[in-house]
């Protein structure tokens, strides 16, 4: 039997979301933990949570937790280090203002039986799961309207990684929210996994297995709108390399979208709209071993990348270190 975790970060009083995930963990026997930040209420509560201000946090003994900055969204990571702690190996993360519906709920398969999409190019995987013309936020704008690779023939997939669409306010970047109608609808259609073709994914319904754990991590020293999904390139150069699939699966979730200014998101996403094309074709470039063992050292080779770019900062290869020396604590059973 798998151990479930559901990892949420919040500045808000308790959301519609956040109630619901707490009344509903009871599903799948799921810890719920909330991770706050500077911003958090200081009288936050919410039964059927584990909720962990910075102080908290601090208090865990994660090297991670103390030297991380506050006020981003990257304190995520917090809470995945301490479902990893709590004997957590299938760790669902989504944000505050996604209500799940009933089959956020059901049991997740790490081997998934789907079509699927190869070759190394960008495809657009919402593109499958709807006839309008939307794409995800972080898809190179140059992509959005090529034609749907075709897929292959339903085989069983290993998806240690698996993204799932929400309803009504999907995750879309500024351009499209300025220029396309909202809410949206996704089809109900069997899952698809990349074997080789590149697709942003991000951390609003998204589940881990155990052995991709370490690529949760969540960069810092980057743009706000392009931590998840420079998180996600990484990740996917990763899973390539141990001949995993990413899987997108349909909306399990509806999202409320809390309070945004559009004309900030377009600025934080402008590092992606410009260089997210080119930040590919670097990871491709890159030496990646095969092995769950060699994973470390492969996150490291593809933010050092990174940061070499001039795209995260150096300091963020400092965050990783500590990141990862949690995680071998945790396997030593030492944290």
């Amino acid at each position: 039997m798998s151990k479930y975790a559901v990892v949420v970060t919040t500045i808000n009083a308790p959301t519609g979301p956040v109630r619901s995930i707490a009344e509903d963990c009871n599903r799948l026997d799921a810890e719920f933990i909330l991770i706050g930040d500077d911003k958090s209420p200081r009288d936050f509560h919410q039964p059927g949570a584990t909720y962990l201000d910075v102080a908290a946090q601090r208090a865990t003994g994660f090297r991670y937790a103390v030297e991380a900055p506050t006020r981003h969204y990257a304190r995520k990571n917090v809470g995945y280090l301490v479902a990893i702690r709590n004997g957590a190996d299938v760790l669902i993360e989504t944000d505050d203002d996604n209500f799940p519906r009933a089959d956020f709920w059901e049991t997740r398969q790490r081997v998934i039986r789907a079509q699927s999409v190869s070759g190394t190019d960008w495809v657009n995987a919402y593109g499958y799961f709807s006839s309008t013309d939307i794409w995800p936020r972080g898809l190179p704008l140059d992509k959005v309207l090529s034609p749907l690779p075709q897929l292959d023939q339903a085989r069983d997939v290993t998806c240690p990684i698996q993204q799932g669409l929400a309803d009504d306010n999907p995750d879309v970047d500024a351009i499209y929210r300025f220029i396309r109608p909202l809410p949206i609808q996704f089809e109900s259609r069997e899952p698809i996994a990349l074997t080789g073709a590149w697709c942003p994914f991000n951390s609003q319904n998204t589940t881990f297995f155990k052995e991709a754990f370490p690529l949760l991590y969540l960069p810092f020293y980057c743009s706000f709108r392009m931590t998840d999904i420079w998180r996600s390139f990484v990740a996917q150069r990763i899973a390539f390399a141990n001949n995993w699939g990413i899987l997108f699966h349909g909306a399990t979730v509806y999202q409320e979208r809390n309070a945004h200014d559009l004309m900030r998101d377009f600025a934080d996403e402008v590092p992606g709209y410009l260089h997210n094309q080119a930040i590919k074709t670097a990871l491709m470039e890159l030496e990646i071993a095969p092995g769950t063992h060699s994973i470390p050292d492969g996150m490291r080779s593809c933010y050092q990348k990174l940061c070499g770019m001039g795209l995260i900062g150096d300091k963020e290869l400092q965050l990783l270190d500590a990141w990862l020396s949690d995680l071998r604590k945790l396997e030593a059973g030492n944290a």
